[in-house]
C-alpha cells in the first residue's frame, strides 16, 4: 500500500471512531475480560449475541463431520505426506513451554487429541470459553514462549501476519479504552495430545480470541492449519510504536481485480447479491441455516459451523482465463500464508488440482471504493472474505477498514481430521 493509500485508509476509520462517553464504553474501561462477558453470559446483553451463542453450543453438540456442498463427504482428497514441517523444533518449543508450566497449567492447557474443546474457538472480543491459558494473565517469559511456538510452526510471513492482528486487536482496545478487554495478549492457547515428533502420534494447538483463531494438527512432518479466522476494524494502525501495520489489504485487491476483470456476464452470474444485505438473503432469525446475521454477516462459515452445508455458487475456475487462475491461486496463498513453504507449496498444488470444481462468488458491487465479499470454494478449500459494518467503530455499513477471513477445508479436512486414525477421530 502507498503512503497516499495508507493515509485515505487512516482517514477513513478516524471519521467513525466511537463515542467513548456512552454507558457502553464507560462501563466496558473498568471491566477485565471476564466481567465483560458477564454482560454477555449473564445479563444477556446484546440479545442477539446472546442469542447466537446459545445456537452455537447447539452447534457445538453435533458430532464433527466437517463442511460439505450437499451433506456427503467426498472421501480420499487428504493423503498423508511428509510436507517438510521443523517437526523437531516445534516440539522442542512445546517442551520447553510445558517445563515453564506448573502442574495446574499444564492441566488447564492440555486436552486430548480427540476433544470437542479444539471445535470451541470463537472469534468475538467476548471470552464465552476461557478454555486452556491466556496470554495475558501469563509471565512474560511463558507468554513469549507460547509465541515462539506459533513462531517455530508457522511461515514466517505468516507468523507476521498473526502478531499483526493481535497488535491491531490491542490497538482497537487503545482506541476504545478498554486495553483489559483487548489487547495484544487477550488471547486463549491450548495443547492438544502430547508434542511428538512422530508420524503415529500426531497432536495439535490452538489460538483463539478477537478476530483471530488459528487450529494447527500435526502429524510428523504434515501439518493442516485450518480452520482458520484473521481480521482487524481496522485494518491498519496509523500510531504509536506499531505505526504502519497493515493486514489483508492485499487479499482484497487481489479479489476485487479478478471480479473486475470477468466479462459482464459473467460478473452477473459470479454475483450471488447485489447488495450486501440483500433482501433476497435468508434472515428468519434461525441463525441455523440464515444467510446473514449480525456477527457473522455474509460468512457461512464462521465459527461453530464446522458442519454446514454450503452449495457451491458463482463461476467455475476452469472456465476463467490463465490470468484469472493465477488470482485465484494468488487469493488462496495469501489464505495459506500460514503454512510452512514446503506445505504452502503442496497446498496450492492440491487448490489447483481440483479448478474443474472450484467456484468464485461475489456480494456487493465491484467499484473501486465498493465494500464487498467473496468465496472461492472446491472439495478442498473454503475462502471467505468479507468487508464488515463497524462493532466498535461507528460505520453501520460495511467498509473495507473492517474486514474478516476465513479459511477452511472441507469434506472432513479441517482440525486434520482426515488424517486422523479411527481413534483420534473429533468429538
Amino acid at each position: 500500500m502507498s503512503t497516499t493509500d495508507f493515509e485515505r485508509s487512516a482517514a477513513g476509520f478516524r471519521q467513525y471512531l466511537p463515542n467513548l462517553n456512552t454507558p457502553r464504553f464507560q462501563v466496558a474501561r473498568e471491566q477485565n475480560a471476564y466481567q465483560y462477558a458477564e454482560t454477555l453470559t449473564i445479563k444477556r446483553h446484546p440479545p442477539w449475541l446472546y442469542s447466537l451463542t446459545q445456537t452455537w453450543q447447539q452447534l457445538l453438540e453435533e458430532p464433527y463431520k466437517g463442511v460439505t456442498t450437499d451433506g456427503h463427504i467426498i472421501p480420499n482428497l487428504f493423503p498423508v505426506q511428509d510436507e517438510g514441517v521443523p517437526i523437531a523444533r516445534i516440539v522442542a518449543a512445546a517442551k520447553t513451554l510445558l517445563d515453564q508450566l506448573t502442574p495446574t497449567q499444564q492441566t488447564q492447557l492440555s486436552y486430548p487429541l480427540n476433544a470437542k474443546e479444539w471445535r470451541a474457538w470463537s472469534n468475538p472480543e467476548f471470552l464465552l470459553r476461557p478454555l486452556g491459558l491466556r496470554l495475558e494473565e501469563l509471565s512474560s517469559k511463558v507468554a513469549l514462549s507460547i509465541l515462539t511456538i506459533l513462531r517455530t510452526t508457522l511461515s514466517p510471513e505468516g507468523y507476521e501476519k498473526a502478531i499483526s492482528a493481535m497488535r491491531i486487536n490491542q490497538f482497537l482496545g487503545q482506541i476504545c479504552h478498554i486495553p483489559k478487554v483487548m489487547n495484544q495478549y487477550s488471547y486463549n492457547f491450548l495443547l492438544f495430545g502430547t508434542p511428538s515428533t512422530s508420524p503415529d502420534a500426531p497432536w495439535g494447538w490452538s489460538l483463539y480470541g478477537h478476530h483471530l483463531a488459528l487450529n494447527v494438527f500435526l502429524r510428523g512432518p504434515q501439518i493442516v492449519i485450518s480452520p482458520t479466522f484473521t481480521g482487524a476494524e481496522p485494518n491498519i494502525i496509523d500510531e504509536g510504536p506499531f505505526a504502519g501495520t497493515q493486514i489483508l489489504h492485499v487479499e482484497g485487491e487481489l479479489g476485487l481485480k479478478l471480479m473486475q476483470s470477468l466479462p459482464e456476464e459473467w460478473k452477473a452470474k459470479a454475483q450471488s447479491f447485489k447488495l450486501m444485505r440483500d433482501p433476497g438473503m435468508l434472515q428468519t432469525g434461525d441463525l441455523v441455516v440464515d444467510r446473514w446475521n449480525p456477527d457473522d454477516q455474509r460468512h457461512v462459515c464462521g465459527a461453530f459451523r464446522d458442519n454446514r452445508v454450503v452449495p457451491y455458487e458463482g463461476i467455475c475456475v476452469a472456465e476463467c482465463s490463465p490470468q484469472q487462475q493465477q488470482l485465484v491461486l494468488d487469493i488462496a496463498y495469501q489464505f495459506v500464508l500460514y503454512l510452512p513453504t514446503t506445505a504452502r507449496k503442496l497446498r496450492l498444488e492440491q487448490v489447483e488440482r481440483h479448478f474443474e470444481d472450484t467456484f468464485f462468488s461475489w456480494i456487493g458491487g465491484w467499484g473501486d471504493n465498493d465494500p464487498f465479499y467473496f468465496r472461492i470454494q472446491s472439495p478442498v478449500v473454503l475462502i471467505e472474505f468479507d468487508h464488515h459494518s463497524g462493532v466498535f467503530l461507528s460505520n453501520t455499513e460495511p467498509a473495507k477498514f473492517h474486514t474478516h477471513t476465513i479459511l477452511l477445508t472441507p469434506n472432513g479436512g479441517d482440525y486434520g481430521a482426515a488424517l486422523r486414525m479411527s481413534k483420534e477421530k473429533l468429538r
